[in-house]
């Protein structure tokens, strides 16, 4: 699996606490693995992120993805809840 980082991505993890970045970075171990592991807690998004899934980083973190062609993943956004919005 090919994990693509955005630009929008790339900033907001740059900001994020070192604790955080940590769980992220073990988090992304397991969804090498298996996207959909049950501690990841993916869901497929809806509204205007309909075409998009997200996965848990910690309590109050998740990554906002999209499956692309082959074997490639484009992570969007990091942050709490509201990256959705």
């Amino acid at each position: 699996m090919e994990i693509i980082f955005g630009k929008k991505f790339e900033r907001e993890y740059r900001k994020l606490p070192v604790f955080i970045k940590k769980s992220a970075e073990r988090k992304e171990v397991i969804f090498r693995s298996n996207p959909f592991d049950p501690s990841l807690n993916t869901h497929k998004l809806h509204g205007k992120l309909i075409n998009f899934f997200s996965f848990s980083v910690g309590y109050n973190y998740r990554i906002i993805f999209e499956f692309g062609a082959g074997d490639k993943v484009y992570f969007y956004s990091i942050g709490t809840h509201d990256i959705y919005q």
